[in-house]
């Protein structure tokens, strides 16, 4: 009796294999084309959610704003671009002048160490990070605005005495590469030693 059990022929064989690498190009294509469909659409959420991180580490250095270690007032200076203030942003003991300012269309923080005794941060290099860039503020838009002990937007110039609190305004674009698509992150920080030393 004969048996019915057999392989597969030379064209069955070359026939499975050339069905199983249509299929894999298939996918190989379809993930290729959803990666190249994606990819700007997670670029764009890295981006911004990292933008959106530097903005509330920038709040946060502000909110601890206090006396510079040469006896400074908390803050030095406040513009609609830029503010200089002095805090322990490290939390190495040491209280830093910092300076948060706009050049160009990127935002940086600015730190200096003081040296010396008495403490002084007079010729001492400022060393300076990126924060955010490629940003798109005009000039309807601050990006620092500032507000005294009731909530009152001051307005320029800026009595330094007078600020409480500051809010932050960036406007960016992730990939000014692309059809501009304009994010706007915001941020506030209530200086809290300075309000604390206000109501002893």
């Amino acid at each position: 009796m004969k048996s019915l059990s057999r392989g597969l022929t030379l064209v069955e064989t070359v026939v499975v294999i050339a069905l199983t690498a249509f299929v894999l190009l298939a996918l190989a294509s379809l993930i290729q084309y959803f990666y190249k469909t994606n990819a700007y659409t997670l670029q764009q959420s890295q981006a911004v959610s990292s933008a959106r991180t530097s903005i509330l580490h920038a709040m946060s250095d502000l909110r601890e704003a206090s006396y510079g270690a040469d006896g400074s007032y908390p803050i030095l200076a406040a513009a609609t671009s830029s503010v200089t203030f002095f805090a322990d942003i490290d939390n190495s003991g040491t209280v830093e002048k910092v300076r948060y300012y706009l050049s160009g269309t990127t935002l940086y923080r600015g730190s200096t160490v003081p040296v010396g005794t008495p403490p002084s941060y007079v010729g001492v290099p400022e060393v300076a990070t990126l924060v955010v860039n490629n940003i798109r503020n005009d000039a309807a838009t601050s990006l620092f605005t500032y507000f005294d002990a009731n909530g009152n937007q001051l307005a320029s110039p800026i009595n330094i005495a007078s600020v409480a609190s500051v809010r932050t305004t960036v406007l960016t674009d992730v990939d000014p590469n692309r059809a501009p698509m304009i994010y706007t992150l915001s941020g506030s920080a209530t200086l809290r030693n300075i309000h604390n030393m206000n109501t002893q």
